[in-house]
């Protein structure tokens, strides 16, 4: 038995089982409960094992200078903190997300950005919980999140290994799983770092080790499963042409199908490295290798 291995709900995320999949919806639904059941069904659609999203409060996680900033928004020009509450889904919204994911057996949960957002989105036990990059060196975060006793992911863009180590230690190693990232969206093929998971494995053996990508496109992804993330998460969208921070970095649907199918047959094809003779050659050998005596008397 793999001793890297993290029950979420039913599934299992780690060495030798199927790369767990995450939607990432995060704000892509714009404040739409219509657009987010949208993408929970591209998410199923895709074959996805889960489906993320994001719970803030708005007044703990919006610095007070930019409070009364004002910006543009679909909804009208308006000041920040108001855009911030427009975008932010409340009971009713997440109680229905929570019956709809049911419904259609998919997983869900969020990345919480402040101590209050725990307390609400635990409302809703949670299969998990994920730290978001930025909350990484946050540590009172992370202990109100260890006090769930949910398994948590660990995002690690923008941190320096002495930070992922510290917070690897502050939460110990019980139900942690850590995700290779870079903060940037779209992020730049260059700084994607993908054999920074090679890395991490060595370090920590007994961690399920993932990608949570960023970039423009599938490509870097396949690379991540190749080089043995356990669990993936990819932003998903309706349009990324869409109005939102995080569209551009996105998958739309028909893109997301692709990526889980490639993943799928990726983790297919990769075995397990011991070096065999397969069944189905044996009439290859056959047709194919010459005998040794029949090379001798060609000699």
């Amino acid at each position: 038995m793999n001793s890297n291995k993290v029950q979420v709900g039913e599934k299992f995320i780690g060495d030798g089982q199927p790369v767990y999949i995450i939607a990432e919806i995060g704000i892509n639904h714009n404040g739409s409960l219509d657009i987010a059941k949208k993408l929970i069904d591209g998410a199923v659609f895709a074959g996805c094992d889960a489906v993320k999203f994001q719970k803030r409060t708005p007044e703990l996680c919006v610095p007070q200078d930019q409070w009364n900033l004002e910006r543009d928004t679909p909804w009208g020009r308006m000041t920040y903190i108001k855009y911030r509450h427009k975008i932010e889904f409340g009971f009713a919204e997440f109680d229905e997300i929570d019956r709809y994911c049911k419904e259609k057996k998919i997983h869900w949960f969020a990345s919480c950005w402040d101590e209050e957002a725990v307390d609400f989105i635990e409302q809703f036990e949670p299969v998990a919980y994920k730290v978001a990059s930025a909350s990484l060196t946050d540590n009172e975060l992370l202990k109100k999140k260890l006090a769930t006793g949910k398994p948590i992911i660990l995002s690690t863009g923008m941190s320096s290994m002495e930070q992922v180590e510290k917070a690897v230690e502050l939460i110990g190693e019980k139900n942690l799983m850590l995700a290779q990232s870079t903060s940037t969206y779209p992020c730049k093929l260059d700084e994607l770092n993908i054999n920074v998971i090679k890395t991490f494995k060595q370090k920590y053996p007994n961690l399920p080790i993932g990608y949570s990508g960023h970039e423009t496109g599938l490509a870097p992804t396949y690379a991540a499963v190749a080089n043995g993330a356990t669990f993936i998460e990819r932003h998903i969208t309706l349009d990324r042409a869409m109005w939102g921070s995080d569209q551009a970095a996105s998958v739309e649907i028909g893109g997301m199908f692709r990526l889980v199918k490639d993943i799928r047959d990726i983790q297919a094809c990769l075995g397990d490295g011991i070096k065999r003779v397969y069944e189905s050659e044996q009439n290859s050998i056959k047709k194919l290798r010459r005998a040794k005596s029949s090379l001798s008397l060609a000699q």
